[in-house]
């Protein structure tokens, strides 16, 4: 495994070593097609996905690119949704954030340049928790849509943080499918005879939200490299079938267990 990982970053480095030309000059990386044919040229002869050394990489050349990856997780270029998998999964390998100047900014990032892109709120999305056992310690492991495994430690937690959807009326119809707040939890406690309606009753107080409000409070999880991700409405709702709901002060909380630690989740009120 670690001869992999040396074999990827040994062909990246010499990508970056090697002088720009066609048809991967300065000029064209702001290219789809030609972008991706530079991330796949630099991947090696490793199988899978591979996220490279970004860290190591300083470009001093800036690009902008009309992408934006919209707070559905849906990722637009130059107005048209982005709709092959691969390609999306491919970019997101070399997803960086930086803050300057007090704003945080995104980019693809590549050995000879950064294109700076648009995100509406978080660059990443997950869909998809399981728990998996490992050496008699069971973890809670999450997948985005792109790619990206990580599990629940203090390196990757959960935290809870509000949203303004009027930050971009275009999308708005979209972010009711991701919105929370304490009275889902209030309006599910989960016995058996509850469950089946659980997902209409929670659709319903959060359509009620997204009108009484414009903020929201949404889950995020930190992955990799500064990036977070959102974590899915149905994603978020198996979290609370997984974990244990309780009352405290008034307010609703979440533990969730994973490797052998407890974490907690503190629901504002309304």
């Amino acid at each position: 495994m670690n001869n992999d990982n040396n074999s990827t970053e040994d062909s990246y480095e010499k990508i970056a070593e090697a002088p720009t030309s066609k048809p991967y000059s300065l000029d064209s990386l702001d290219n789809l097609d030609a972008l991706s044919q530079y991330i796949k040229s630099t991947k090696g002869t490793r199988e899978g996905r591979a996220i490279p050394p970004l860290e190591k990489w300083h470009p001093e050349d800036i690009a902008d690119m009309d992408l934006i990856i919209k707070a559905n997780g849906e990722w637009w270029h130059e107005g048209g949704q982005m709709t092959r998998e691969s390609l999306v999964s491919l970019f997101a390998t070399i997803l960086w954030k930086e803050e300057n100047n007090g704003t945080t900014e995104y980019f693809l990032k590549t050995p000879v340049q950064k294109i700076r892109i648009q995100v509406e709120d978080a660059p990443l999305l997950i869909n998809d928790v399981g728990i998996v056992h490992e050496d008699d310690m069971s973890w809670l492991e999450f997948t985005t849509t792109t790619g990206d495994v990580v599990r629940l430690d203090d390196e990757h937690s959960i935290v809870l943080k509000a949203y303004n959807s009027n930050k971009s009326d275009s999308n708005k119809s979209d972010f009711s499918e991701s919105d929370f707040s304490e009275s889902d939890f209030n309006n599910s406690d989960f016995s058996e005879s509850d469950q089946a309606n659980q997902m209409s009753t929670a659709d319903d107080v959060a359509d009620s939200q997204e009108l009484a409000s414009t903020e929201q409070v949404r889950p995020y999880m930190m992955v990799r490299n500064g990036l977070t991700a959102l974590i899915g409405r149905n994603t978020f709702y198996h979290l609370t079938e997984i974990g244990a709901l309780s009352e405290e002060n008034g307010k609703t909380i979440l533990t969730l267990q994973s490797g052998g630690q407890s974490y907690s989740l503190s629901m504002p009120t309304d």
